[in-house]
């Protein structure tokens, strides 16, 4: 049987991550019509198809309640800067993404939300590993994820709707002895 995890907020001490609805839709068009955010993603299509973007949102709080994916809208000072997500869910496992408008780049915002929804994962989810990945050409986000205390594991190819190729992405993780709780404290 699974616990129902209710949709509330996390907060940290700059952010408020919400879990999202189908109102973020355009906020986040806009964000990704940026190539140089989209590029990074690798489902994401460039230019963006808001279509495609408002239906992706509005079942998000159905992935919810099936305890499939738990996907914030990460807010500074009430507006919508990125997002943080945790989907893949199976077997005591999912994968952390996350994406920021460019102008949140470099202020320690992916972090500080990446640790929010880590422990979320750990703590409120019982997930016992974690995976993430990034563009080779992303060296940041690899960072973060260092942080965070993700360790690196390998680079496979993976193919990049919005760049239309295949790209080496770096592949972290975070198992049992990582999910410690010190999260990255450094």
């Amino acid at each position: 049987m699974t616990t129902r995890i209710p949709r509330e907020p996390l907060k940290t001490d700059r952010l408020l991550l919400r879990p999202t609805s189908a109102t973020d839709a355009e906020r986040a068009f806009e964000i990704q019509s940026d190539w140089e955010v989209t590029r990074m993603l690798a489902l994401a299509s460039f230019p963006p198809n808001r279509q495609e973007i408002e239906r992706w949102f509005a079942d998000h709080p159905n992935e919810w309640a099936a305890g499939d994916a738990y996907r914030f809208a990460v807010l500074l000072d009430g507006k919508m800067v990125g997002l943080v997500d945790v989907d893949g869910i199976g077997e005591g496992c999912g994968s952390l993404g996350y994406w920021f408008d460019r102008a949140a780049w470099g202020q320690g915002y992916a972090f500080e939300a990446a640790r929010a929804v880590t422990r979320f994962a750990c703590g409120e989810l019982g997930l016992l590993k974690l995976i993430a990945g990034h563009a080779h050409d992303n060296p940041a986000s690899g960072r973060v994820l260092a942080k965070l205390g993700f360790r690196r594991l390998n680079t496979v190819e993976l193919f990049s709707r919005p760049r239309n190729e295949y790209i080496s992405q770096c592949l972290y993780e975070r198992g049992d002895t990582a999910l410690d709780g010190s999260f990255g404290e450094r």
